[in-house]
């Protein structure tokens, strides 16, 4: 319904995978876990001579392994043709605990106007939720529903998943000293991080959860999770590989961004590590990938930086992710975390509000309304990207887009 209201046309991308491929793969032994109708394949489970049998099947493009749990057999993904990727570009009444990370986006005059997400549908794919399923503070009324693509025997509300609710909560929770950044939109959660293993299988996982998202209408998805390295050091990329077109995740971003779907992305927390640049898929085009600033807008040293291995600018926008005011999901507490993790999901809630305000605009509309409303929008920089957006500015900006463009700088500053 989203994207009929918006003009964005069915295409090939939006065709189911083929049943009969699907049937003759596990006519050769194969466990289907999910498919991906976006990248025209699917992630499988298979013996290693099952795996050898369908390698030679005409119908199959490409395999490649994304996890070895036993000798006896893998987890694989399938592509059955090539897919042409397209490159392109607190409330404010009483000091709450949540009043400084929403202040310094100046969310809290669009609270005050009203704008609070209404409308708008929010996706949160992490690694689970404990205890989401029971907390006062996340009102069951803005639930759309859940999902588990993972292997983990532990649901999506078990305790390994505190990491999702803490994210969830700097958007959806609600009470009487506490506010996130989007009340009154809906959510649904997606459990697509995998708690015994780091893989690239968790991706498949990822691009099911985002092409799930646009069956089921949202707008935006948050994703808090980013990758480089894996158990099997043989699959790990490097930073050529951090381009928008390389990983699985990054195609799935843009394509979601043709869709209509805005996805915002944490860059990730290796800023002062040897690696220190980005994850996937945080390197995504037509995405808002997140860094982490402190209270007073200064770049964590934690949080990632770019530029993108093509070029481009990376992180787009920052937020609060260093001393960010989180619920704790045991006790009911008001905590202090750090990671651009948090920092995500504020960008999210932001986009949120500010889409509710303008309802007609589309994704990349409401996107490029963030970018130029940050306060180093004609100078970037490769840790603070575009740099904290401004969210009433992002409301009330009328200036045309392009104008300002071609009187801005586009050099990465370091």
């Amino acid at each position: 319904k989203m994207r009929q209201e918006r003009g964005i046309p069915i295409d090939s991308l939006d065709y189911a995978v083929s049943p009969i491929y699907l049937d003759s793969i596990v006519a050769l032994g194969a466990k289907v876990q999910h498919t991906s109708r976006w990248m025209n394949g699917a992630t499988v489970e298979a013996s290693n001579e099952a795996i050898r049998t369908i390698e030679k099947c005409t119908f199959v493009d490409s395999i490649y392994l994304t996890r070895t749990d036993e000798e006896s057999f893998g987890i694989l993904s399938v592509s059955l043709r090539k897919i042409e990727v397209i490159d392109n570009e607190a409330s404010s009444d009483g000091l709450k605990a949540s009043t400084r990370q929403l202040a310094q986006l100046n969310l809290l005059p669009l609270h005050k106007a009203g704008y609070k997400g209404k409308g708008i549908r929010i996706g949160i794919a992490d690694g689970g939720f404990y205890r989401a399923d029971s907390l006062e503070w996340l009102p069951k009324k803005n639930w759309l529903g859940y999902t588990d693509l993972t292997d983990d025997k532990e649901g999506i509300f078990g305790s390994s998943g505190n990491h999702g609710t803490l994210c969830l909560s700097t958007i959806a929770a609600m009470r009487s000293d506490y506010e996130g950044a989007a009340t009154e939109a809906e959510y649904y959660l997606f459990k697509t991080e995998e708690h015994a293993t780091e893989s690239i299988k968790e991706i498949d996982n990822w691009v099911a959860a985002i092409e799930m998202a646009d069956s089921l209408g949202l707008h935006i998805v948050s994703t808090s999770l980013g990758y480089t390295t894996f158990d099997n050091e043989n699959t790990n990329w490097q930073y050529a590989d951090m381009d928008g077109k390389t990983s699985r995740g990054a195609q799935a971003a843009t394509i979601a961004a043709r869709k209509g779907m805005l996805l915002v992305v944490a860059m990730g927390n290796d800023g002062n590590k040897a690696w220190h640049y980005l994850s996937t898929p945080a390197d995504a085009d037509s995405i808002l990938s997140v860094g982490a600033v402190d209270g007073e807008g200064v770049i964590a040293a934690f949080s990632s930086y770019g530029p993108a291995a093509d070029g481009r600018v990376k992180p787009e926008v920052c937020a609060l992710g260093e001393q960010t005011s989180l619920l704790n999901a045991q006790n009911g507490e008001v905590f202090m975390g750090n990671g651009t993790s948090f920092a995500c999901p504020l960008i999210a809630g932001m986009a949120a509000c500010v889409w509710s305000a303008l309802p007609d605009a589309t994704n990349m509309e409401i996107r490029e309304r963030i970018i130029q409303s940050a306060d180093r929008y004609t100078q970037p920089h490769e840790q603070y990207g575009y740099g904290i957006p401004n969210a009433w500015q992002a409301y009330e900006q009328t200036t045309d887009i392009e104008t300002i463009r071609e009187n801005s700088t586009t050099n990465v500053q370091k």
